[in-house]
């Protein structure tokens, strides 16, 4: 399963050393609000319950990540590839989309 939760500020500092491979990391409950994170890889990541409203995503891989409660209000996915996620208790809100890979509905 996934590993102890994963510093924010940690993973900012990677990132803005150039790092854009996050894959599998635990960011539940994360508060990554208003961050730009263009082009990151968080491929299998749990990202249960967190704050990215307003973030910066476009092009970013979040395939096989878990959003389960995911605040994703007024957030940039434009291109971002989120294929085999599961968007049903996921807030879109104004949320960009341009462009990207979603999942196929569920017929129920």
């Amino acid at each position: 399963m996934f590993a102890k939760p994963f510093n924010v500020k940690e993973l900012l500092s990677r990132y803005a050393a150039g790092q854009r491979d996050f894959r599998n990391l635990n960011l539940m409950a994360a508060n990554m609000r208003n961050l730009n994170l263009s082009g990151i890889n968080l491929s299998g990541a749990n990202l249960t319950k967190a704050n990215l409203s307003g973030t910066n995503l476009s092009r970013t891989n979040l395939s096989n990540t878990v959003l389960a409660g995911t605040n994703l209000t007024n957030a940039n996915l434009t291109q971002a590839n989120l294929t085999n996620v599961d968007l049903e208790n996921v807030d879109l809100s104004k949320a960009v989309t341009q462009g990207a890979i979603l999942p196929t509905a569920v017929e129920r």
